[in-house]
């Protein structure tokens, strides 16, 4: 019975409190959509691919200590495509007006399991720039992996492309929105628990019953004054 009571107490006080669970949360969505679409940057993305395979003429010779040195590679050649010997090779074919750190932080290097593809991802305001990038990163790193390990056994499946109708990887409007209303509404809940918990004051019979322990014997119900009353009140004043 105290459990029914008590579950009934919290809808009661979120009943009690509903436009500050509905204000709220809408209040979150509205800002987080303004700031998404106003005040944050878009981001747009661009991939290639390269293959890495054993320089042999006959690649039915292929055995499988050679695929997995291969694949152990693999995991070097990610280090060095974002190490500075690379970047910095990029930056002065580009151009580019960054640093090397800044440029690692917006390419990522990685592959499928058990897979010789590995994959170039950068992200960048510009499409055009993002597509540019990784293309030159690819390039740049299967041209210097000859001097840097003596191999040659690296080629590019998949250059970058623009699409004729780019559009941003992030920031995800509606996936903020979504965040900010379910934050909006956790707060609004908290908020309205909170406020019940500070409120002492005393609204209803039961409240005098929960507070002293004591039964209602009896009730003074609220009566409207007559026209009589009234006009007798504006006399006396």
């Amino acid at each position: 019975m105290e459990e029914t009571i008590s579950l009934k107490e919290l809808f009661t006080t979120l009943r009690k409190r509903i436009k500050l669970l509905i204000i709220l949360p809408l209040i979150a969505v509205v800002v987080s959509g303004l700031v998404s679409y106003l005040f944050l940057t878009p981001i747009y993305q661009s991939s290639t691919q390269i293959l890495v395979n054993q320089s042999k003429p006959d690649m039915q010779n292929l055995s499988q200590a050679d695929l997995r040195t291969n694949l152990e590679l693999i995991n070097t050649y990610n280090v060095i495509m974002k190490s500075p010997v690379i970047l910095e090779k990029v930056i002065d074919e580009l151009n580019l007006n960054i640093s090397v750190r800044a440029l690692n932080n917006s390419v990522t290097v990685g592959s499928a399991q058990n897979s010789q593809v590995v994959e170039i991802t950068v992200q960048h305001e510009d499409p055009a720039m993002a597509a540019q990038i990784a293309n030159t990163i690819a390039t740049v790193f299967q041209r210097e992996i000859v001097n840097i390990m003596n191999v040659d056994n690296v080629s590019i499946l998949s250059v970058a492309q623009i699409s004729d109708n780019p559009s941003p990887v992030k920031p995800n409007p509606t996936l903020n929105m979504a965040v900010a209303f379910v934050v909006g509404l956790m707060a609004a809940v908290g908020l309205a628990f909170l406020l019940e918990y500070l409120d002492t004051t005393v609204k209803t019979e039961q409240d005098i019953e929960s507070l002293l322990g004591l039964p209602v014997i009896g009730v003074v119900s609220q009566m409207e004054m007559t026209g009589t009353v009234k006009k007798n009140r504006r006399k006396a004043s």
